[in-house]
């Protein structure tokens, strides 16, 4: 099978805990369905979103982005071939505040919407070394 991959980074609407818990299910349990794994870095001022899976699978899902309201100013980075899954032991890994992410004053002043593929693929390159690290918790 092969792999097709896609970064994306929105604003959230209305952000809490409540509407986090609530995008982190769907996200695993429409993930587990449809063959989609991947990673979610969030703050309240931003969510970037690693998704990969089959090409067809990856594209719904970032429609269903598109069309939830708890995502706004959806900007994709990255929607490609990919050699292999990065994230395959997760339908969803998720990283709450990662703190070598943008500031919030970067993000306010557009970061996203000027970020590289590169930034944005570095970014999760280095969750995903986190999370296998043998200290992460």
């Amino acid at each position: 099978m092969s792999v097709f991959r896609a970064i994306y980074t929105s604003r959230p609407f209305g952000f809490d805990t409540a509407i986090l818990r609530g995008v982190l299910r769907d996200a695993r349990r429409c993930n587990e369905r449809d063959g989609v794994t991947g990673a979610l870095i969030c703050r309240a001022d931003i969510y970037l979103q690693w998704l990969e899976g089959p090409e067809d699978a990856v594209r719904r899902t970032l429609e269903r982005i598109g069309r939830d309201d708890r995502h706004l100013e959806v900007k994709l980075h990255v929607a490609e071939p990919a050699p292999e899954r990065m994230f395959g032991d997760w339908a969803m890994l998720h990283d709450p505040a990662a703190s070598w992410v943008w500031t919030p004053e970067e993000v306010t002043a557009g970061a996203a919407e000027r970020a590289t593929p590169e930034e944005v693929t570095g970014f999760f390159l280095k969750l995903r070394e986190d999370a296998l690290s043998p200290d992460a918790g």
